[in-house]
């Protein structure tokens, strides 16, 4: 059965929380990341003499499992697990499970790694029939750790990792995809960190490639070495060492070895550059074009990275902008690099996006092939298309796709991308500065207050006509909203408050809009068909990337619905809750019963990690489905009891509304109840056969059994509430294993994915109009009164001010 990647990230996290505190981030991550590499292996390879990975007997994570507890656990799985898997596959050293000054010691080490491996012994997290292909569950689960690791890491100890989101970008314009590789082609990183970028051009390639990657580090590149085995790249070569001083990949002449595509995300800046490194006489000629400077070895990795590319070669490098401007040494190996013609485009990021540094960096995109006929190279400015993400950026996926689209289209698009000749760049004026900013003018127009209507009132025709775009397509509502006011200046012609109403009524628009909902519910009805049709065993990554590409077909030509938007409405969900769902189907089809529902049940773990099974589900919070949910279960099956139940919730709500009144009003220091210590049932009881024994006034004894009355009902219906909740669930239990395939697709397509997905197109018709309406109503607000008409009424308010300090004797 599929594993869910909420519960794997919920394990994982876990298994963080265990170690918190005693490391930081930079150091823990090697223990969880570990401890998913052997479960993994072990879930996938042991027994298999012929698998990629060898799993020695008496290694593997069951074995880990027999040492819980054990006062000697952190020794032994040392010993006897991590050291046999390290020599049988020939792999760097793994962290010390037996490190006191990190784990704690005695008792508190037995604890802690013991719970580690609880954990991750739990039945859900059941790798064998899982694939770590580059977006699959456990792939994803991978750059959600490293992610989070890197962002606790801070910034000095952040730079392991490369944000998911650009590794895709750097794989996508290299150029590479399943047509154009084969078994002899070749992907070198030669500051490789966790591997990531390998593995992302891994994925556009479809595994017809052989990795390379050298890393100086040498927990990292163990980590590199993990994260290949464990996205099946087990073929994949790293090595520990520095690249610079020491490059490890060389033809048999010495020289170094040529790839077919380099990636890397080098170390920003890096003042040691050269330490090592014969920088006078480099024996691979990487310095032909000039030395970079001692302190900042930016151009040292980037000359490098030229000297290993094939005389065809591909490559992506990011780099910190400084490159594209900074002069002296610099600006001379720009110079002869862009002579050469080897770059053939530089995509702007935005700032902020890197756990190592937060300023902003830009990917050179290099190609060998036919360099010396390149006339001009293609920029592209995306620094402002990102979300925030905590205290740093990330891209999104529409920022990734429409980066990507245009780069592969080499589209001009205002303020975004351009293709500059070389005659430009090596025009005086410029002189190869590569600045994106001299080339793209990325300046939003400036709103600018307009003197004359401010002085005599009206909103400017200037203003009105920035609003173009729109009355291109509703040029009736233009007149229906504006009156002209004298030569060049308009007044508004509706109230204000109805701006919004008269835009969203008018027929032009509702029309537009229900444009937009035939072409969107074209494509969704086709997606509808495709999805019915998935079943077991359907490439995932292809099925998502139809539906996309399907839903920006669609919204190709809309003049005012960004496509990307609606891009980004399905690439989110997909991420957060149609991805496990793809995956499930992928893996174990469209099953009823039990085999594809799985019961959760809420217990206390043992020692071995698993959850008893006997104990009792606390309520519906304690079943889980694998996509259909309890909630979708009782909207579907039990509408009726389930409208029962909220009826009585509502009944509850009032109730304790009415009482809450009762003890307010008679609570205070004048009130019946002003003499009992505390207002409860028990006590208001006694309270009134005191007060009946002492004859008091009806009224009172009336209130008095008012309240008593009303907390009896209460009391009522909260048992009426749990009866039903016990019967509902009861009920929904019942119905899961009876589900039939009809029934599950229908519940999860047309009442789970579709009512979402509609909401997107809602909300961006909704932005739509209020957009409009904002502009519109601003540009009222701000010319509604003319100088003059203020100026008389502060004249007027003066007046009235000293004629009333005049009367108070302040003012003679």
């Amino acid at each position: 059965m599929a594993i869910k990647k909420s519960e794997l990230y919920s394990s994982l996290w876990a298994s963080c929380d265990e170690l918190r505190g005693g490391m930081d981030a930079s150091q823990y991550k090697d223990y969880v990341l570990t401890m998913l590499f052997v479960k993994y292996i072990s879930d996938k390879y042991k027994g298999d003499p012929f698998g990629a990975i060898t799993v020695p007997a008496g290694a593997t994570f069951d074995d880990m499992v027999d040492l819980v507890g054990s006062p000697e656990i952190g020794d032994k799985i040392n010993k006897q697990i991590l050291n046999p898997i390290k020599e049988a596959n020939k792999l760097n050293e793994f962290p010390d499970f037996n490190d006191e000054s990190k784990l704690g010691k005695g008792k508190d080490l037995v604890d802690t790694v013991s719970n580690l491996v609880r954990i991750f012994n739990d039945p859900s997290l059941d790798f064998s029939s899982n694939s770590a292909e580059g977006d699959d569950i456990l792939g994803d689960a991978y750059e959600y750790l490293m992610r989070h690791f890197a962002t606790e890491s801070g910034k000095s100890k952040g730079q392991f990792y490369t944000p998911a989101e650009v590794s895709r970008v750097l794989a996508k314009v290299i150029g590479i995809n399943q047509n154009n590789s084969s078994h002899q082609t070749m992907a070198y990183d030669p500051t490789c960190g966790s591997g990531s970028l390998l593995l992302k051009v891994m994925n556009e390639a479809g595994k017809n490639i052989d990795l390379y990657g050298q890393e100086k580090e040498t927990t990292t590149a163990n980590l590199a070495h993990m994260n290949m085995i464990l996205h099946g790249a087990e073929t994949a070569t790293i090595i520990a060492d520095n690249t610079l001083s020491r490059p490890f990949y060389k033809e048999d002449n010495g020289s170094l070895k040529k790839f077919d595509y380099v990636v890397a995300n080098p170390p920003f800046s890096l003042k040691s550059w050269s330490n090592g490194v014969n920088v006078d006489s480099d024996e691979h000629n990487r310095f032909a074009l000039g030395v970079p400077p001692e302190k900042n070895g930016d151009y040292a990795f980037l000359l490098h990275i030229l000297q290993s590319l094939k005389a065809n070669g591909k490559g992506a490098v990011v780099l910190p902008h400084g490159v594209l401007f900074r002069g002296n040494a610099e600006g001379e190996i720009r110079k002869n690099i862009l002579k050469k013609g080897y770059i053939k485009a530089i995509i702007g990021l935005p700032a902020n996006l890197f756990y190592g540094t937060g300023i902003p960096a830009c990917i050179i995109v290099l190609d060998k092939e036919n360099a010396e006929h390149r006339k001009g190279l293609f920029m592209i400015d995306a620094s402002k298309g990102f979300v925030k993400d905590g205290n740093k950026n990330r891209l999104r996926e529409q920022d990734i796709r429409k980066i990507t689209d245009v780069f592969d289209a080499l589209a001009e698009v205002p303020k975004f991308s351009r293709m500059v000749s070389m005659t430009e760049i090596a025009d005086p004026k410029n002189d190869y500065n590569l600045n994106i900013p001299r080339y793209i003018d990325t300046q939003e127009a400036e709103d600018i207050q307009d003197l004359a209507g401010h002085l005599s009132g009206g909103i400017p025709q200037k203003d009105v006509a920035g609003l173009q775009a729109y009355w291109d397509l509703f040029p009736s509502l233009k007149a229906d909203l504006f009156n002209p006011a004298r030569a060049g200046y308009f007044e508004l012609k509706v109230p204000a408050e109805t701006i919004k109403t008269t835009i969203f009524n008018h027929p032009e628009f509702v029309a537009f809009n229900t444009k937009m909902h035939t072409a969107f519910d074209k494509w969704l009805h086709e997606q509808q068909t495709e999805w019915n049709n998935l079943d077991k065993g359907f490439a995932v990554k292809e099925a998502i990337e139809t539906s996309a590409q399907g839903i920006l077909e669609h919204f190709e030509d809309n003049a005012l619905v960004n496509r990307y938007a609606m891009y980004q409405h399905l690439m989110q969900y997909w991420n957060e809750v149609m991805q496990d769902d793809f995956y499930s189907i992928a893996l174990d089809g469209w099953k009823a019963g039990n085999e594809y529902t799985r019961l959760v049940i809420k217990g206390k773990k043992g020692k071995d990690g698993k959850t008893a099974q006997d104990k009792e589900i606390a309520g519906l919070a304690g079943i889980e489905g694998r996509m259909v949910t309890p909630e979708m279960m009782i909207h579907y099956f039990f509408k009726e009891q389930n409208d029962s139940l909220q009826d009585l919730e509502n009944q509850l709500n009032l109730t304790q509304e009415a009482l809450a009144e009762i003890e307010e009003e008679n609570s205070g220091e004048e009130g019946i109840f002003s003499d009992l210590e505390k207002i409860n049932l028990k006590n208001v009881k006694d309270f009134y056969k005191e007060r009946k024994a002492d004859n008091v006034a009806k009224e009172e004894l009336k209130y008095i059994k008012n309240y008593i009355d009303t907390q009896e009902a209460l009391g009522g219906i909260t048992k009426l509430i749990k009866i039903a909740k016990e019967n509902l669930e009861v009920k929904v239990v019942a119905q899961y294993p009876l589900l039939t395939e009809a029934e599950i697709k229908d519940m999860v397509i047309n009442h789970k994915w579709t009512p979402v997905l509609q909401q997107a197109l809602q909300s961006e018709q909704e932005k739509l109009s209020q957009n409009l309406t904002q502009r519109i109503k601003e540009l009222a607000d701000r010319y509604q009164q003319a100088l003059p008409t203020l100026e008389t009424k502060t004249a007027e308010a003066s007046r009235k001010v000293l004629a009333h300090l005049q009367k108070m004797g302040l003012v003679w």
